[in-house]
């Protein structure tokens, strides 16, 4: 089994930033990307950002391009997702997965565990 704890989620002004993090436990990947996705009430679950295991490969959702960063520490079994100029549209719970292989995918389908989600709300 697989476990990820999201957590430092919060309520930040627009413009401001903030750091969301996920530590995993259980059942180890060495190759495995991890994704971000987030999900605003009454709308569906849409993809934020992607990393490969080595780092060095990253893709992100247009709407968050240049202003977040996705990056993981393998030693801690952490992702970080570090989100600046924040907008009120950036709110929503906040979810990091972990893909079933190597390739950074956008595809929800593309991943198979999930944790609980953070909440983020960013305020006008």
């Amino acid at each position: 089994q697989v476990q990820l704890v999201e957590s430092g989620g919060g309520l930040v002004q627009a413009g401001g930033s903030l750091r969301v993090s996920c530590a995993a436990s259980g059942r180890p990947c060495n190759s495995c990307a991890m994704g971000w996705f987030r999900q605003a009430p009454g709308k569906e679950r849409e993809f934020v950002a992607v990393v490969s295991w080595s780092g060095q490969t990253t893709d992100y959702a247009d709407s968050v391009k240049g202003r977040f960063t996705i990056s993981r520490d393998n030693a801690k079994n952490t992702v970080y997702l570090q989100m600046n100029s924040l907008k009120p549209e950036d709110t929503a719970a906040y979810y990091c997965a972990r893909a079933f292989g190597a390739a950074p995918v956008r595809t929800d389908l593309g991943y198979g565990y999930w944790g609980q989600g953070t909440q983020v709300t960013v305020s006008s």
